[in-house]
């Protein structure tokens, strides 16, 4: 690959990058122009841009069908009853809403993707934060840090440890022997953050309870027939892949949507036109772009090299591989969505592994089933902890910022670059560290 071409790809993603950071263009304006500007420099044809977008189609396609599937049911008022009642619950009290945020969160990223449910829950956060008298943004932003941190207690809680465990052939069973209780610390250090990082909504009380509003559900038939809906796709969320004739998510995400189009319009709570407009198109753009300007990056040959790069700076040495991997990819991952992030780093560090001479070149093969020899297995693990938890960094860390960042907007404000930095560094650095103990602690000195 000629070398100008890197240079433009490498060029047009950090410009990407600062824009996002400065704010000087929109988020989604400043990706769509990036991946524009690689196609017209000739670094890709529109037809590879468009194989960089079609390799991601699970991820469009589940963030389409929940987009639908929520938007849907609104007219039913179904979020503003559960938001007034979860307020009661909580006795107007600030810090037992954001523990509820937290205990309502965790367990639901634990088996959905997490990007998955902020679409479901973030709805109940703005009417919530209403009647508390509290800004909502700063409950969104919690949320995405509990949604990201709880996606590490289970292999299907979060797209990039997925992807990750995929390619080691790393089973569910063991994923929740030897790496749910980094999650675990995750969601602890969270929890013990949080009183100081949301302070004035810890301490708010709200006294007067009997003059809450009291939204009622509308047509009662059609969201019964919605819950059957919904709880179906969260099944086949699940169990669809363990079935004879496999059903992934994503799949189960746009019949779930196709369900809820045909029961709006029958049912005349609103038209299909209406569902549709207000899908967030500005989010599902976003990561198309993302995809491209990650499949640049591939093409030319940045990601390739830095494989050649860590077998000089990090020789064999897996204890320093690991504390490396896990600062630099959590790093990286604070500004590069996590999913294209980790599908380009999997490749990179397999071959990081066989130039060392840790493993043989049968790894390398996209059908290679065996199992990768223990004690390079820390590599991979660190990878998944920093694509993570690094994904609280910034607002384009994790596709569930990018998810609630758009819900903000639908309600009618904006969550800034600087605003979720503002929470998010201090975060993901109090769980890199945790995150690094436990690592040195599990694979290294106690195993």
């Amino acid at each position: 690959m000629e070398n100008w071409q890197a240079w433009v790809a490498g060029a047009t993603f950090l410009s990407v990058i600062l824009l996002v950071m400065t704010e000087w263009i929109h988020l989604t304006v400043a990706a769509f122009l990036g991946a524009l500007l690689l196609v017209f420099a000739n670094v890709m044809t529109l037809t590879e841009a468009i194989e960089y977008v079609g390799g991601s189609y699970s991820t469009l396609a589940l963030f389409f069908g929940v987009m639908v599937l929520v938007r849907a049911f609104e007219p039913t008022k179904i979020f503003d009853y559960l938001a007034t009642q979860m307020v009661i619950l909580a006795k107007g009290q600030g810090k037992r809403l954001l523990l509820g945020i937290v205990a309502i969160t965790t367990p639901i990223c634990a088996v959905l993707p997490n990007a998955t449910t902020v679409m479901l829950l973030a709805p109940l956060i703005p009417p919530m934060a209403e009647e508390v008298g509290v800004d909502f943004v700063p409950l969104l932003i919690l949320m995405v840090f509990v949604a990201n941190s709880a996606g590490l207690l289970t292999i299907v809680g979060d797209p990039a440890t997925f992807i990750v465990g995929d390619a080691i052939n790393l089973s569910f069973m063991d994923y929740l022997m030897r790496l749910s209780l980094g999650g675990a610390l995750a969601i602890v250090t969270l929890v013990l953050i949080i009183p100081f990082l949301f302070a004035p909504i810890w301490n708010k009380r709200l006294t007067d309870l009997e003059h809450l509003p009291h939204p009622k559900v509308n047509h009662p038939r059609v969201l019964a027939l919605g819950g059957i809906i919904v709880a179906a796709v969260l099944t086949f969320f699940v169990v669809g892949e363990l079935l004879p004739i496999r059903v992934s998510p994503a799949a189960s995400a746009l019949l779930g949507a196709a369900l809820a189009l045909l029961l709006a319009h029958q049912s005349k709570i609103d038209t299909v036109h209406n569902i549709l407009r207000d899908v967030d198109w500005s989010t599902l753009l976003f990561f198309m772009s993302i995809f491209v300007l990650i499949g640049g990056l591939e093409k030319t040959g940045i990601i390739g090299s830095l494989s050649g790069l860590l077998a000089v700076i990090l020789g064999q040495n897996i204890l320093l591989g690991s504390l490396v991997l896990l600062l630099f990819v959590g790093l990286i991952s604070s500004v590069v969505p996590n999913i294209p992030l980790v599908v380009a780093m999997v490749p990179l560090l397999k071959q990081y592994v066989v130039s060392v001479g840790l493993v043989g070149t049968e790894v390398l093969s996209p059908g290679f089933e065996g199992q990768f020899p223990a004690e390079v297995l820390p590599l991979f693990y660190a990878m998944m902890y920093g694509a993570t938890l690094g994904g609280n960094g910034t607002l384009v860390g994790a596709s569930s910022n990018i998810v609630a960042a758009g819900i903000a907007e639908q309600h009618g404000k904006r969550i800034s670059f600087q605003t979720f930095l503002r929470y998010g560094i201090p975060v993901m650095l109090m769980q890199l560290l945790i995150a690094a103990i436990y690592i040195v602690g599990r694979f290294f000195l106690w195993r």
